[in-house]
């Protein structure tokens, strides 16, 4: 009689198939730890700024800018303001801390891969600036609700659209304007702002940064200190054989770097946001980035771009990070009065230029004048001869001609439901997340600044309110 077969092991698949699990279960929770960590770090440091920069109270910042974007997992995030110790801290159900450090003159930054009090050590010596007080008038009026009927307007009609802008058109807050101001003719014409907000409320422009880091490139180009046509000394890129070296600041204005970046804020592990809060340093984070295409064959949106070019004004400013980082100060806010203004660095002291700088509306409207005025202030030249056709000239690669050189020459769909005809040929824009508009219409003398809270699309159609305004100015 033959004995029954033994059954045959399989050690081998059972470790194996351990072995997978276990790597499974620590992707999964490196993917969770990830989405943590940039919560937390947009969490802290939207609080942060908006507490120390903006003036406002920390309830009301969780309350409006948090909680009602991200009815989720943002709520498990608790924060806590130290006044005193000019900080914020968020932590997810108690872990994982975050910590966000206020430096006068310089905003927030995330202390990310490097210590809380060695980030608040590294503090600016500013000189005074130019206070609120101080700030030189508008040709005309600067008081609110004061404003006569200039020849031509229809001021009622004017003020319907304003009133229009800020009321909301379901039941539940969504287009969340905060601060209108349009100027004509160097004129404020129309000013309003939502309740607990007001002239020298200092907001977030978001991706408007990008085309303040028009302008200071445009400085450093007057001074001789850049050119568009020469490479940028980016240290990621400095080996003889890659090809990362052709690219130009010219390149780089244009959105055309050819660079791999993912430009979604929807994907809390894709690169802006990581970029943006889970790093340390922005820029290098950009410039690892390989080549999807090659330089000046593609247009491609990208906040890292950006970053990359604010890290090269470092070395074109020269001196040490006190003379670069109170360069947009002196090169820009002050000679045009704009007290409020504020570009916030990363850990690694590189300003983010994509995404964080603030103003009010009012000093938003002096930095569109400045380009309304072929970058003349006051008679004093600022931007070089050139520099503003240069900007708003259609980059090679960008459908359509949407595109200049960190200046949008047609809104973006989202902020454009109505389509962008009707508006004036002339009209180009800086545009930022959930809404941040600044407009100039060089053939009708206008600056328009929307500045909000509007999430999603067709919240804010800001074609639609420049058609509205063009029709009584």
């Amino acid at each position: 009689m033959t004995a029954p077969a033994r059954p045959v092991r399989r050690p081998r698949l059972w470790l194996a198939a351990a072995a997978g699990a276990v790597v499974l279960v620590l992707a999964v929770g490196y993917l969770g730890w990830q989405v943590i960590f940039v919560g937390n770090g947009y969490v802290a440091k939207t609080v942060c700024s908006a507490v120390f920069v903006s003036g406002r109270k920390t309830q009301a910042v969780l309350d409006a800018d948090i909680h009602s974007n991200d009815p989720g997992i943002l709520r498990l995030v608790t924060v806590e303001v130290d006044r005193p110790g000019l900080a914020a801290r968020s932590r997810f159900l108690g872990f994982a801390e975050r910590e966000v450090v206020f430096r006068e003159g310089l905003g927030c930054t995330l202390a990310t891969g490097v210590a809380a009090q060695d980030l608040a050590s590294r503090r600016l010596s500013l000189s005074p600036g130019i206070s609120v007080a101080q700030r030189k008038p508008w040709p005309s009026r600067e008081r609110i609700g004061v404003l006569a009927a200039p020849r031509g307007i229809n001021m009622s009609a004017l003020d319907a659209a304003l009133e229009e802008a800020f009321a909301e058109p379901g039941a539940a807050p969504a287009r969340r304007t905060r601060a209108i101001v349009v100027v004509h003719n160097g004129t404020i014409v129309a000013e309003r702002y939502a309740v607990s907000y007001g002239p020298d409320s200092a907001l977030p422009g978001w991706s408007m940064t990008k085309s303040t880091v028009n302008a200071l490139v445009g400085v450093l180009v007057r001074e001789g200190k850049l050119g568009l046509d020469s490479p940028l000394p980016v240290p990621e890129w400095s080996a003889p054989d890659d090809p990362r070296r052709a690219i130009t600041l010219r390149q780089l204005l244009h959105m055309a770097s050819g660079l791999d970046f993912t430009e979604s804020y929807g994907n809390p592990l894709g690169d802006v946001l990581w970029m943006l809060f889970g790093t340390g340093d922005a820029a290098g984070f950009a410039a690892r980035k390989a080549l999807a295409t090659a330089p000046g064959q593609g247009w491609a949106y990208s906040s890292g771009t950006t970053n990359i070019v604010a890290r090269a004004l470092r070395q074109a400013v020269g001196g040490g990070e006190a003379d670069y980082l109170a360069f947009p100060r002196r090169a820009l806010f002050e000679p045009l009065g704009m007290a409020s203004a504020v570009i916030e660095p990363d850990a690694s002291g590189t300003f983010v230029g994509s995404s964080f700088m603030f103003a009010s509306a009012r000093d938003w409207a002096r930095f569109g004048l400045l380009y309304l005025q072929d970058g003349v202030w006051d008679g004093n030249r600022i931007l070089p001869e050139g520099w503003v056709a240069f900007s708003t000239t259609p980059a090679p690669s960008a459908p359509g001609g949407v595109y200049g050189a960190h200046f949008w020459l047609r809104l973006p769909t989202l902020y454009a439901q109505s389509g962008n005809e009707g508006l004036p040929h002339d009209a180009y824009h800086a545009v930022g997340h959930e809404g941040q508009l600044l407009t100039i219409i060089p053939s009708r003398r206008l600056v328009v600044v929307r500045l909000g809270l509007s999430v999603g699309r067709g919240v804010w159609d800001h074609a639609a309110f420049l058609r509205r305004l063009l029709q009584v100015i």
